[in-house]
């Protein structure tokens, strides 16, 4: 079975959200997952796991939380087949920072698909725009997965 591991950083509950529906999904895909919250208990080892799906809120004018950067760092290295998500809020930066935190983490990472974006919250038409994400993500994987036998 293919493993996946969620790992998310969240402050006001709304990644964590995003992480729920994420997994409830991918569960759903027939792929065994395991949820990190970043910075609460003993950090997985993602050399475990097929594919890692990174989840953070953008903080500060555009930033990457600490803790995820800690998170990051701890890792040691690059992992393949990193999948990103974030919340934000267009109220602070407007387009331009909406989100920036995923999109400099996708882009760290070489993230082979675009960085899912919700402002705020995941309810209401949002949550249908993770669920097609994270099934994105399974598709894309397994995509990879034939490629190589």
């Amino acid at each position: 079975m293919v493993s996946f591991l969620i790992a998310y950083a969240s402050w006001s509950g709304n990644t964590e959200e995003v992480a729920e529906i994420v997994e409830e999904t991918l569960l759903s895909e027939g792929m065994d997952v395991a949820v990190h919250r970043i910075g609460i208990g003993p950090m997985p080892d993602p050399r475990q796991f097929a594919a890692l799906v990174l989840g953070s809120f953008t903080w500060d004018k555009g930033a990457t939380p600490e803790e995820v950067k800690d998170f990051v760092a701890d890792i040691g290295y690059k992992p393949r087949n990193v999948y990103v998500f974030g919340t934000g809020d267009t109220q602070f930066g407007g387009e331009d920072l909406f989100c920036h935190a995923a999109v400099k983490l996708a882009r760290f990472y070489e993230s082979a698909i675009a960085p899912l974006k919700i402002e705020q919250s995941p309810r209401g038409t949002q949550e249908k725009k993770v669920i097609e994400w994270s099934k994105g993500v399974v598709q894309h994987w397994q995509h990879l997965h034939a490629l190589k036998y």
